[in-house]
C-alpha cells in the first residue's frame, strides 16, 4: 500500500505562485509513476502533470510553461510548482501514483493511477 498526502495549497493573487508537495509513506515510490489532477467545482477530474519514474514528464496544455513537477526519490516526495496562477486554476488539487509496466510510462489517465491523495486545496482570486 502506498498512502499519498498533498500540502502547499492555499489563495494567491492571479499571477503568484505556489508550491504544492506530494509526500508518499508506506512503500518506496521510487518504482511508480506520479501525477497530478485537479477538479474545480461542478467540473470533471482533469489531468495536470505527470512524471515517469525515469523522470519523464507530461503536461497539459492549460498549465504548460507555468507549471512544474518534478519529484525527490530520496525523500518520498512529488512537487508541482505553479508560476503565473490563474482563476481557473482554482481547483482541489491530488496526487496520484501507480507502477507502470515501462520506466517511460506515465500515464495522462486517472482510472490507471492507484493510489490517491486526499487533495489540497488552490484558490486564485482575480
Amino acid at each position: 500500500q502506498v498512502q499519498l498526502v498533498e500540502s502547499g495549497g492555499g489563495l494567491v493573487q492571479a499571477g503568484g505562485s505556489l508550491r504544492l508537495s506530494c509526500a508518499a509513506s508506506g512503500r518506496t515510490v521510487s518504482s511508480y509513476a506520479m501525477a497530478w489532477f485537479r477538479q474545480a467545482p461542478g467540473k470533471e477530474r482533469e489531468f495536470v502533470a505527470a512524471i515517469s519514474r525515469s523522470g519523464g514528464i507530461v503536461y497539459a496544455d492549460s498549465v504548460k510553461g507555468r507549471f512544474t513537477i518534478s519529484r525527490d526519490s530520496a525523500k518520498m516526495t512529488m512537487y508541482l510548482q505553479m508560476n503565473s496562477l490563474k482563476p481557473e486554476d482554482t481547483a482541489l488539487y491530488y496526487c496520484a501514483a501507480y507502477r507502470p509496466t515501462y520506466s517511460f510510462s506515465a500515464s495522462t489517465r486517472e482510472n490507471q493511477y492507484d493510489y490517491w491523495g486526499q487533495g489540497t486545496q488552490v484558490t486564485v482570486s482575480s
